[in-house]
């Protein structure tokens, strides 16, 4: 017996079976007695009865046995007739037969992925079987070989936290049926935590030689990051966590997958704006003598900003055109096809899963749509309901208007926070720049303004700037999480289901508006509203001019942005999650008990990790053609999150409750929307962020030589202004003039396109300037419309349902109805043969060849 390998002590702590080494412990209650502890102990002993009278079997462990000496641990087991009753309720799906449909997957040179693959028993832990409903009265219809392995462990401690969450704690003779669920026991502190157990240490094989360990093997081929190059073992993932967790990782291991084409598309990109670098014309033009050396540029801001020659920004060109070239419009296009491609792909490998893990048919369980403890307790008005005739609580419409508008009010007064943050980091940006302006300002007359070769003014005021804005969103984060689940609970939602998305949507849309943000004001904003020298344009009537793009445009900022964000996000994320890790616990289950942190991979616990894919999602999709190695970024963090999700579920939490799940939810339409936004967005950054038209337009229609080259690019691409056109009138009232009236020089050159001084049309802008405006328009449109009939004709031809899946899934319910007729008609003829009344003559050789209902007629 397995009871004596082990003494009592070392087993109950460390055994997954009862003191008889027999029944397994399917499901824990852990509980802590305090001084005020008569209701609570009252309320425990008639919980722990009811169960006891449902047919599940109990067994304490003194408070002796745990690790701080003062918590007590109820050990749970349901025995075969409770799993069997349940399982028929619940309408679990169990094996009936072994799948004779032959397998057809090896592909083409499949040893190629030899080096990738895991071991068959791991992939693959159990047979495949064609399933069915389970059905007490037919138990002798499926396969069952041992009934203690028959039901997962998933589903076995789904099926016992399906009972606890809908038993009572109160006597038949109170009436008080609102008082029932372990979750009102938790949040009553009944009980400190309820939760299944692993089934072994994960650095160790199970005691049990007839029993494998599911989480030494997850562990040991799953969770290490040596693994990171292997396949995700999601079968066993699925079989030991439950479907919900199952999905997440495929999907997250999908994304993954999907990633690496984006990456290595947006990688030669790159590596091609390097190989081009000697091919730039314009910042060759930028960094000559002839022609950066000449060029004296017009202040970049009042007062203590002086002239500046073009040639200083000869660095940032450069690096500008790593990014900003023609790859750039191709990647673009690209990525509004490949994000098409993933959509459309997953649905396929979800539709599979589906299939494989028996969720085909899958509704929401009912305990999903069971109304929450907080929405009895808060809602004292009691209604009819029409379908159960059983009075509930519901929440007026009065209340619900009232708390709605809050919600609403609430949620506008944080976007609002956002924005006046962002624009404070607007703010900094415009009154820093002329500090780094006047702190690198070189005080020979003659030089006019030299910058260091490196850090310009536009540079460091874009990477503080960043840096400062990263630091706002990660604060504000922290305080979003509390507000938005605030919101979301004085909302009072009246099932859990409700509440998910509730708070999905607000998560999701402070998250977008804080992270991104910031970008979109870079993007679309900076540099657009300018005006030109003698009449600029200020922030909100201030003192402060708004800023200027310089000669190396605003997408090298728009880059430096993302890269700081999106680069610093993943680092926090890592560094706090391992912040959170613990050392190994020394028991199954008391040491996990006590820390609130390690609570596990819950219904929180798994948003937060969509959530962050999703905001990293938004990364490589929506500004991916100001940066397009940011799918490299996101490839690397997601092999390691990976890897570190799995250690932290395997070594660092408490097994969590299975759950079922056919799909990703409500992440699904939100990662359906970005892909629509993403295609806006780049095709806005090509067009308005990026020089790319503008130098186009140069090329085809401006070329003075009429050559197909960029020479003369830049001198056409800058106007002049006569800094002594400028009228007195126009001069400050303090006397603090701008640094061109005390100036010696005549003219200065500005990015626009506008008719010079003299011109009848002096400063409008020009006809190219309109051009341009219009290929932008142009451009947006046939891009747009090429890359959403690409999206649309892929989406169409790619059917959701793979055609074998959907060929399997006809064979299954075919076979289901065939066999569960065969043996209707064989239970028949066993009753008809044991008869001893001859009620019916039919010949029972011919009821296979008959209907059912033909059968039973007859027989009737």
């Amino acid at each position: 017996v397995f009871s004596s390998l082990i003494d009592k002590q070392q087993h109950s702590k460390d055994s997954v079976f009862f003191r008889d080494g027999e029944r397994m412990i399917d499901f824990v209650l852990s509980y802590v007695e305090d001084k005020d502890g008569e209701r609570k102990q009252e309320r425990r002993r008639l919980y722990e009865a009811n169960l006891v009278n449902v047919g599940l079997e109990l067994e304490t462990e003194d408070k002796s046995e745990s690790e701080d000496g003062k918590t007590f641990f109820v050990k749970i087991h349901a025995p075969w007739e409770v799993l069997a009753t349940y399982a028929d309720v619940l309408k679990v799906k169990v094996p009936f037969k072994a799948n004779d449909i032959p397998d057809n997957s090896d592909m083409p040179m499949n040893w190629l992925s030899t080096p990738f693959r895991l071991p068959e028993h791991i992939m693959h832990p159990e047979p495949d079987y064609f399933t069915a409903p389970f059905d007490k009265s037919k138990s002798d219809f499926f396969l069952i070989d041992d009934k203690e392995t028959f039901f997962s462990p998933s589903t076995r401690n789904r099926i016992v936290y399906y009972i606890l969450s809908r038993c009572s704690y109160y006597r038949d003779e109170c009436g008080d049926r609102d008082k029932k669920g372990i979750k009102r026991l938790l949040n009553n502190g009944t009980y400190t935590a309820a939760f299944p157990l692993h089934d072994s240490r994960y650095w160790t094989r199970s005691r049990d030689a007839n029993r494998e360990s599911d989480r030494y093997n997850l562990h040991k081929h799953w969770a290490r990051f040596f693994c990171f190059f292997k396949e995700q073992p999601l079968n066993l993932i699925r079989k030991y966590y439950g479907e919900k967790i199952g999905i997440y990782f495929a999907w997250l291991g999908f994304y993954t997958e999907m990633l690496l084409f984006a990456a290595i598309v947006g990688t030669i990109c790159f590596i091609y704006g390097f190989l081009t670098y000697d091919d730039n014309e314009w910042s060759k033009e930028i960094c000559s003598e002839e022609v950066g050396g000449n060029i004296v540029m017009c202040p970049l801001c009042d007062k203590k900003c002086g002239y500046w020659k073009l040639n200083t920004t000869c660095n940032s060109s450069w690096q500008s055109h790593l990014f900003d070239n023609v790859g750039t419009v191709f990647f673009a296009i690209f990525m509004g096809i490949w994000v098409t491609l993933f959509l459309e792909f997953w649905k396929r490998r979800q539709a599979r899963l589906e299939y494989e893990w028996d969720l085909v048919d899958f509704e929401e369980e009912q305990q999903q749509l069971q109304l929450r403890p907080e929405y009895e307790t808060k809602c004292t008005n009691r209604k009819l309901n029409r379908i159960t005739q059983e009075m509930e609580p519901y929440l007026p419409i009065t209340s619900q208007c009232a708390r709605t508008c809050l919600s609403g009010a609430t949620v506008l007064l944080w976007i609002s926070l956002i924005i006046a943050c962002i624009i404070g980091v607007i703010a900094y940006r415009l009154a820093v720049y002329a500090a780094f302006a006047s702190i690198m300002k070189d005080s020979a007359t003659t030089n006019l303004q030299v910058v260091g070769p490196y850090i310009t003014p536009q540079l460091a005021t874009s990477v503080t700037a960043s840096c400062i804005n990263f630091v706002i969103i990660m604060i504000l984060n922290l305080m979003y999480e509390k507000v938005a689940v605030w919101i979301t609970d004085m909302e009072i939602p009246k099932t859990h289901l409700e509440y998910e998305n509730k708070l999905t949507v607000k998560m999701f849309l402070f998250q977008f508006v804080n992270y991104y943000s910031s970008c979109f004001y870079v993007a679309f904003f900076k540099g657009k509203f300018v005006g030109y020298p003698g009449k600029y344009e200020y922030m909100f009537g201030s003192k402060l001019r708004n800023e200027e793009c310089d000669p190396g445009g605003c997408l090298i900022e728009l880059t430096t942005q993302l890269v700081i964000v999106m680069t610093g996000k993943q680092v926090w994320v890592q560094l706090n999650q391992l912040r959170k890790a613990r050392n190994h616990p020394e028991s199954l289950y008391s040491r996990w008990e006590q820390d609130h942190d390690l609570q596990g991979f819950g219904q929180l616990g798994l948003f937060d990790e969509y959530l962050e894919m999703v905001i990293q999602f938004g990364f490589i999709t929506l500004f991916v053609a100001s940066f397009p190695l940011a799918p490299l970024l996101a490839l690397i963090n997601n092999i390691i999150e990976v890897r570190v999700d799995a250690w932290k579920l395997t070594t660092q939490f408490r097994r969590p409750v299975a759950a079922k799940a056919h799909s990703i939810g409500a992440w699904q339409e939100i990662l359906n929307g970005m892909a629509v936004l993403s295609v806006v967005t780049n095709a806005f950054i090509v067009a308005f962020t990026s020089d790319m038209i503008p130098r186009l337009v140069y090329m085809y229609a401006y070329q003075p030589e009429g050559e197909m080259n960029m020479k003369g690019y830049i001198n056409n691409s800058l106007s002049v202004f006569n800094i002594s056109a400028i009228p007195l009138e126009n001069k400050p009232d303090d006397g603090e003039s701008p640094s061109w009236f005390n100036s010696s020089i005549t003219t200065c050159r500005y990015r626009d396109y506008r008719y010079p001084s003299g011109h009848e049309k002096e400063y409008h802008h020009t006809m190219q300037f309109w051009h341009i405006l219009a290929a932008k328009l142009a451009f947006i449109i046939i891009v747009e419309h090429v890359v959403f009939v690409v999206k649309f004709f892929v989406a169409w031809m790619i059917p959701d349902v793979p055609s074998d899946v959907r060929a399997r899934v006809k064979r299954e319910r075919y076979l289901v109805q065939e066999y569960l007729h065969n043996y209707e008609v064989e239970k028949l003829k066993i009753q008809l043969s044991q008869n001893t009344h001859d009620d019916c003559t039919c010949t029972p050789m011919i009821y296979p060849s008959i209907p059912k209902h033909e059968v039973l007629s007859e027989c009737l």
